[in-house]
Formats: C-alpha cells, structure tokens, sequence
C-alpha cells in the first residue's frame, strides 16, 4: 500500500457501493464537487486490496510524494549562500523511524534526506503520517549506491559525519559550523555498512550509561542533529 497516504492534497476519490442514504458519504461528495476533486462509486471487491486499512468505504488518492535528483540537488543547491545539512540513511528499516527522522530534519532545517532504493524503508503512507507531512518540506532523494553517493558529496566539499557505537568521539566534539556536512545514521539492528565508515571523515558516538546500547535510531538523530543545530545557533546568533 505504498501509493496511498495520509493526510495530503487529495487528487481523486473512490467510495463504496450501496453508501447512498450515508450522510458522511454525502457530506464527502459534496466537499469533492466543491473543490473539484473527482470521485467514484466502486462496488465492494474493489476495495479489498485495502483490507489492512480502516477505510470505512472511503479512499483518497494523493499524488505521489516527489523525489529530488541527487545532481540537481547538488547544483540548485550550489547557488545558495549557506553551508548545507544533511542526512543520509544506510538500512533505516522501519517506517516509523524513517517519517521521524525526516521530522526532526525539517523542524532544525536540514536541506535533505539521502537514501537508499534498496535495503531501506520507502517513502509510504507509515513515513508520511509518522513525519507528519514533514515529507512535503525536505528533498528527498533515492540513490542506488550510497558509497557512489558520498563520493560525490566529498567533491562537492560535503564532511561525512557517521554514528558509530565504537567511535571514539563524542556527538557534541564534532565542530558542526562553517562547513558542509551529511550525517549518516545506520540501520536499527547492523548500523552503517563497513564502506560507509571507511569514508566518513568523522566518525562520533552518543555516550550511554549502565552498559545499554540501545538508543533507538530516530531518538540517536534528534540528538545529534539538535547538537548542530545548537552549535549553528550558538556561534552564529542564525538557525541557517
């Protein structure tokens, strides 16, 4: 049910048969003429695909969430005056985590959010209601190889900044401002590949107490990337 989500501009909707003496379905068609969205009458079959959602004989459709072009992003983004922030993904499984992430990225103004198309959650209905519509305000950018992707970053004068539960360094030693920077956070159960960590330039941990290394990997991202924003703030009296 990856097309479907929740709480978008609504380009079409579909309703069940046999709902004519409803008086929500009607108060539902009559919104939709009045804002000139399309809807449909489907019989009942139609509608067990969406067996899994609460959807009471009532689905609508949004268009897809857009996916930014890493290449465009990097030249768009070369003609602004400000260093950039972001965040890279290597296996964030879980939905929830993902839409959290790309919140917390939106509310401390992170450009973008990098993934990859493979091994990682997508952007589905779960991502977009657990970032609550926070995937609207943040490019988001699918990749095929991520190490190819850090390359690129690294020419364009991007630091790479990996979480790492052996690092030596602390999240809050890393000296955020004044530069280009990509935070990447690893997957829940593996963390970051052995690739990406022979890349990175900076390599931090958050420190634990009573021998529990289990920070979940959203709660790990809010941390550290409140950190720079706190620094950015700090050194700059800017958000930006």
């Amino acid at each position: 049910m990856e097309n479907y989500i929740y709480g978008r501009s609504i380009s079409k909707i579909i309703l069940m048969k046999g709902q004519n003496n409803n008086a929500k379905f009607a108060k539902i068609i009559d919104l939709a003429k009045q804002r000139g969205i399309v809807f449909q009458f489907l019989p009942k079959e139609k509608f067990i695909p969406f067996g899994e959602i609460s959807h009471q004989g009532v689905i609508a459709y949004t268009p897809p969430v857009k996916l930014v072009d890493f290449d465009e992003f990097i030249n768009t983004k070369a003609e602004e005056k400000k260093y950039k922030k972001l965040i890279i993904l290597d296996g964030i499984e879980d939905p929830h985590n993902f839409g959290s992430i790309i919140r917390t990225a939106v509310c401390a103004g992170f450009d973008a959010v990098i993934f990859p198309s493979r091994r990682n959650a997508t952007v589905n209905a779960t991502v977009e209601k657990s970032s609550a519509g926070a995937v609207n305000h943040i490019d988001l950018i699918m990749v095929n190889s991520l190490t190819s992707i850090i390359d690129k970053l690294k020419d364009n004068d991007f630091w790479i900044i990996a979480t790492d539960i052996n690092a030596k360094d602390n999240y809050y030693d890393i000296d955020y401002c004044n530069m280009n920077f990509a935070i990447v956070l690893g997957a829940e159960k593996d963390g970051i590949s052995t690739a990406i960590l022979k890349k990175s330039d900076f390599k931090i941990k958050i420190p634990m107490l009573n021998n529990f290394n289990s920070l979940n990997v959203a709660n790990a991202a809010s941390i550290v990337i409140y950190e720079a924003l706190k620094q950015t703030i700090q050194k700059t009296g800017n958000v930006v």
